[in-house]
């Protein structure tokens, strides 16, 4: 139903050397540069970085996060491991958890601007 998210940051540059390394594993890469965007995804963008200088830190308290899907449990270990190597701080460790319907892995980061983003892999079912 969701077709693409945005997010703002303060530093487009910064950001998208983050996001173009912690969103590898995840299968997205940059498909759309511009003066002050930047749209990753598979096929298609999805997922948008837009440029606002101005704009503060987000409060990490918002209860806004976005969650992206991970083709394993390893891909969720690597965007982790690869957002805090790269000044990010962690808003939850990998780790299998359980959601109102379901249970699956995920991990959570804070990024450079306090942006929450999870990724997520849900297991096969049997």
């Amino acid at each position: 139903m969701i077709d693409h998210v945005s997010i703002a940051v303060r530093d487009l540059a910064a950001s998208a050397a983050l996001y173009e390394t912690i969103l590898a594993p995840l299968q997205l890469t940059p498909l759309v540069t511009r003066e002050a965007t930047i749209g990753f995804g598979r096929r298609y963008p999805e997922f948008w970085l837009n440029l606002r200088a101005d704009l503060p830190r987000v409060a990490e308290d918002t209860g806004i996060h976005i969650c992206l899907r991970a083709p394993d449990e390893a891909a969720v270990r690597d965007f982790h491991r690869l957002a805090l190597e790269r000044g990010c701080t962690t808003a939850g460790d990998p780790g299998p958890r359980r959601a109102a319907m379901t249970s699956y892995f995920g991990a959570f980061i804070f990024d450079l601007d306090g942006n929450k983003i999870e990724a997520v892999n849900f297991p096969a079912r049997a």
